[in-house]
């Protein structure tokens, strides 16, 4: 029996993990995030595809194929979580749970416009503040729900 797939998928300057802002992101890398996720995966049974862009219509397309494909998505959609209409409608799409994922507490930040997630109305589950552990929670989440 194959492990069902799921989309791990980061927005902007999510590439620069452990560079970016340490203070709020940690010191985890992208590539640390990368392993740990297939880690965390195989352990729980699933096949973790992980991938971050710069790019917005990149993003859309990746959510359009799992949406064609009934993959389960975890989504940390960075700055364009607070504003991407083109984001929203991508997610509404989904039919597998999508998780959303923030390293930081958005919500309690300081900054407004951060409070507000075009990604939340979608989303089986939020997850935010956990750092990278917020992931990990989030495959948890999607294997407990029998991942398709």
């Amino acid at each position: 029996m194959s492990r069902p797939d799921v989309h791990v998928l980061n927005g902007p300057n999510l590439g620069r993990l452990g560079r970016r802002q340490p203070e709020i992101y940690g010191t985890t890398t992208h590539d640390d995030l990368d392993r740990l996720l297939r880690g965390w995966g195989s352990d729980l049974g699933l096949r973790v595809h992980f991938s971050q862009t710069n790019h917005e219509g990149e993003l859309l397309d990746w959510l359009n194929r799992a949406a064609d494909l009934e993959w389960p998505v975890v989504l940390n959609a960075g700055a364009w979580t607070h504003y991407s209409y083109a984001l929203y409608d991508a997610c509404a799409q989904l039919t597998a749970p999508l998780v959303e994922v923030h390293i930081s507490a958005p919500s309690q930040r300081a900054e407004e416009f951060r409070h507000t997630s075009v990604v939340t109305p979608h989303a089986a589950k939020v997850i935010e503040g956990e750092g990278i552990d917020g992931y990990r929670q989030a495959l948890e989440f999607i294997a407990g729900q029998g991942a398709q």
